[in-house]
């Protein structure tokens, strides 16, 4: 008997394993339908970030273009400013020009022509008196540095030296000192485009005045190109500065706190000149200013550079004939240089 179920079991092993394979078979498509269904499903990320892509890509062209269109529109902005800034500029002028005549206050005396305007205020401050002058250059020419006599070595009082050239203003120049019984102007002094007796390097000592088309030239200079490439007209020399690009300047010690009587060249920011004399030395009328004042003076005013001329005896201001300050002296002193203004 059991030989025949051995036999039977025999028989039907082969039906027994097809029978198993198909038992199984569902579970295996079954696992291979599962990485097929990712495989879809990755496929269908892949095609959407591709969508992304482009869609990405058609938003940024656009936001060049937008880009483009606004630069454009800002390029038309500006110029349409740039075609404007001239009436806002000469309306800014006006402006300027108000403000700085109502510090002033009003002129003692005037003068207008086609080369020049000047107006004449007086300065009455506390312990101090003088006169100042506002001046608009419309020719270079007429703003004139006058040796005394036209040569090195000799002297002359500022009225002689407004007298002898026709001017109509004039105020005493630069400093200078005495060597082998001449008179020379130290520093460099330039007339007419030329150095008077070279140039002197100089660490302290500035030079001052316009250049040939009339714009105010200042500043210390220890080389000769640096100066000439500024093509200076007009200048004289001393020390020391007290005003510079609209901020006060370093005063040296001994110059600081002593009153005295002073005289000044400077630039307003819109290009005028301005030209100062303060009266010393007489209690009864005005004990002169110290550096340190005159520089708080200056900032008032709205200069916005200021350079500190001869002083002394030497301080004189000429307007119109007349000596409207008081020389400390009594009467004025010869120097060797005068700034003088053509009428």
């Amino acid at each position: 008997m059991r030989h025949v179920n051995l036999f039977l079991v025999f028989s039907l092993a082969p039906f027994i394993g097809l029978l198993l394979f198909f038992t199984g078979l569902p579970k295996s498509l079954q696992a291979l339908e599962m990485p097929l269904k990712s495989l879809h499903e990755g496929t269908g990320v892949i095609e959407g970030q591709l969508l992304e892509i482009r869609r990405d890509t058609g938003i940024l062209s656009e936001t060049v273009l937008e880009q483009e269109r606004l630069y454009q529109e800002q390029s038309n902005i500006l110029e349409s400013l740039a075609g404007k800034s001239q009436e806002h500029r000469q309306l800014s002028d006006g402006i300027y020009e108000e403000r700085i005549l109502a510090m002033l206050g009003p002129p003692v005396g005037t003068h207008r022509s086609g080369r020049v305007e000047i107006k004449v205020f007086k300065l009455d401050e506390l312990g101090y008196r003088g006169y100042i002058a506002k001046i608009k250059l419309f020719d270079p020419g007429a703003l004139k540095v006058v040796l005394a006599g036209d040569k090195p070595g000799n002297l002359e009082t500022t009225a002689n030296a407004v007298k002898r050239t026709g001017a109509i203003l004039g105020i005493n120049g630069g400093g200078f000192y005495n060597a082998g019984g001449k008179s020379l102007p130290i520093g460099n002094t330039v007339i007419d485009g030329k150095l008077v007796g070279g140039f002197t390097p100089a660490d302290d000592v500035f030079f001052a005045g316009t250049g040939k088309s009339g714009s105010f030239i200042g500043g210390v200079f220890t080389k000769k190109e640096d100066l000439l490439k500024l093509d200076p007209w007009q200048g004289v020399s001393f020390l020391p500065v007290l005003i510079r690009q609209g901020q006060p300047a370093s005063i040296p010690e001994e110059w600081k706190t002593t009153r005295q009587p002073r005289t000044i060249i400077g630039e307003y920011a819109n290009g005028d000149l301005i030209l100062i004399v303060v009266d010393g030395r007489q209690a009864d009328w005005s004990s002169g200013v110290t550096l340190e004042r005159l520089q708080v003076k200056l900032a008032e005013l709205g200069v916005k550079e200021g350079y500190n001329l001869d002083g002394g005896g030497s301080s004189t201001f000429i307007f119109k004939g007349e000596v409207l300050n008081r020389p400390s002296d009594g009467k004025q002193r010869p120097v060797v240089t005068n700034i003088v203004i053509m009428p």
